[in-house]
């Protein structure tokens, strides 16, 4: 399984992701799910992927060496792309693409086509966006009224967001807020671990402010775990029982 999750607010973007893959208990691997594209001054891109690794990593290919455009018969890719609107464009068709490669065959072996992305970034000075792809190729974007997108097994990490997170938040606080998020759903579910890839992108720089990975044992990270678990049980200490029971 999968954990991925973007915060967009007015400041600029993150981006976090684990790393986990597993094809059973016994078959547990690390790959990397957050895929950067970057042209300082020009563009800052990012890449989230969920579900099957051989459809993601296909997909990630196709960006990488172009997908003709059936009118201009030319390869087109990601760093050639005009706008965030294009290059979410193109990310559909080549979801698309690897469908028509490979969706039947999948669909004979009874495995389901399964991907989804995360996608944001800022292209040619045009606005800070971010997007969800589906399996289909459509997407939605990320507003100001809901400044949060997630894929892969996010039922987990999505309390911690929807109570920390608005337009307004502070950059690095929003980082903290995803971080939480994370370690909320590697607490609950073994299919998503760690190193964690994180991407920070200040609005209006056109490049990664901080792109790092948390490997198992990195300090801070072990401090916000024994931090938020201290507080969750402080909190659920400092809040009353309830009275039902006294009630005849």
């Amino acid at each position: 399984m999968t954990y991925c999750c973007g915060i967009l607010v007015n400041d600029g973007l993150v981006m976090i992701a684990d790393t986990r893959t597993n094809a059973g208990l016994d078959n547990v691997s690390t790959f990397r799910k957050l895929h950067i594209f970057e042209e300082p001054g020009r563009h800052i891109m990012a890449l989230a992927t969920a579900g099957n690794l051989s459809i993601s990593q296909a997909v990630i290919s196709t960006l990488q060496e172009g997908l003709e455009n059936p009118e201009t018969g030319k390869k087109e890719t990601l760093v050639g792309c005009t706008s965030m609107f294009r290059a979410t464009q193109l990310v559909g068709r080549a979801t698309r693409y690897v469908y028509s490669l490979y969706g039947e065959s999948l669909k004979a072996a009874d495995v389901r086509f399964d991907v989804s992305f995360l996608f944001g970034g800022q292209v040619n000075g045009g606005r800070l966006r971010m997007f969800m792809i589906y399996a289909a190729g459509n997407f939605i974007e990320c507003t100001n009224d809901t400044p949060f997108l997630q894929i892969g097994e996010h039922k987990y990490g999505k309390p911690v967001l929807d109570r920390s997170i608005t337009f307004d938040t502070d950059l690095y606080d929003a980082l903290k807020s995803g971080l939480i998020s994370m370690d909320s759903t590697m607490r609950s579910n073994l299919g998503v671990g760690m190193p964690i890839d994180i991407l920070v992108a200040r609005r209006d720089a056109a490049q990664a402010e901080l792109s790092y990975r948390i490997e198992p044992g990195e300090p801070y990270f072990h401090d916000l775990r024994e931090r938020w678990s201290a507080a969750l049980r402080a909190a659920h200490t400092s809040i009353p029982r309830p009275p039902y029971g006294d009630v005849r």
